[in-house]
């Protein structure tokens, strides 16, 4: 006997709709993140620093102490941003 009215099972989802709901998901905590600064030069550093995470051949493989000392922070401030951001977007290992 059949008790349960869950949809779950006996609907299956578009496999296109579902990659771009999370693909939305994912740029959206990225562009929060970024934005989450009162500045348009710590908007910048967070883009920097999430380029380093992500894609480091977009910024040159530059590293966390140059990424610092352009933007007037120390290596270990630049770290634990990038620490946040790692844990702000499910990157952390």
């Amino acid at each position: 006997m059949k008790t349960n009215d869950d949809l779950f099972f006996s609907n299956p989802t578009d496999p296109h709709v579902e990659a771009r709901a999370l693909a939305l998901e994912v740029i959206c905590r990225l562009l929060l993140w970024m934005a989450d600064a009162p500045t348009i030069e710590d908007r910048g550093l967070r883009t920097s620093i999430a380029l380093y995470c992500i894609r480091p051949d977009l910024i040159d493989g530059e590293t966390m102490e140059k990424i610092g000392d352009a933007t007037g922070r120390t290596r270990q401030w630049v770290h634990k941003l990038a620490d946040d951001f790692r844990l702000s977007t499910g990157l952390a290992s």
